[in-house]
């Protein structure tokens, strides 16, 4: 009798245990920004200017790998499972260095701040890439504020604001970042 109590106590033990067990978390779904520029400035407009491409900054909330959407204005939600490799920051920074030097016919693009003597500064800030579930089919809106600033006299040259709205091809966070 004794026994089977203690087997029944060690089953009991055991299935408290599995029981009690922390569920398995869902899986991770890790996305990259990605661009392939194609457009090429022919060699005999390459302009003599070094550029550089200081890191961007980007807006509260924004600052983060976490993936941003809204289904309300004014109120940013975060996938739980889904996220970018880097801050999108980060991403956006080389494919903006690898298209300046291809369409632009700039002599070097170069992403760093640093002492290196450059003819033109492009400051940046991110201010929104989310994916908008508030209409069907969800879209991407992606807005970018950059400044060109000649370094020698610190004069701001140019300002403006891109912005993009990107139909999704599903509404789900890989078709939000196929659209990204």
């Amino acid at each position: 009798m004794k026994r089977e109590l203690g087997v029944l106590a060690v089953t009991l033990l055991l299935g408290g245990c599995t029981l009690l067990s922390p569920p398995h978390p869902a899986p991770q779904h890790t996305f990259v920004l990605d661009a392939h520029v194609t457009e090429q400035v022919a060699t005999d407009r390459v302009r003599d200017v070094v550029l550089q491409l200081n890191p961007l900054l980007a807006r509260p909330g924004y600052d983060t790998r976490a993936m941003v959407y809204t289904e309300r204005a004014h109120e940013l939600q975060f996938f739980a499972d889904n996220r970018w490799a880097a801050p999108p920051v980060d991403m956006l920074l080389p494919l903006m260095a690898e298209a300046l030097e291809r369409s632009c016919g700039i002599h070097a693009v170069f992403a760093a701040r640093g002492a290196t003597a450059a003819d033109l500064r492009l400051d940046g800030e991110l201010v929104r890439l989310l994916q908008d579930f508030g209409s069907r089919p969800s879209h991407v809106e992606f807005v970018l504020r950059v400044q060109l600033i000649d370094v020698g006299s610190g004069r701001v040259l140019a300002a403006r604001e891109f912005g993009e709205n990107e139909a999704a091809t599903s509404d789900d966070p890989y078709g939000g970042a196929l659209a990204a």
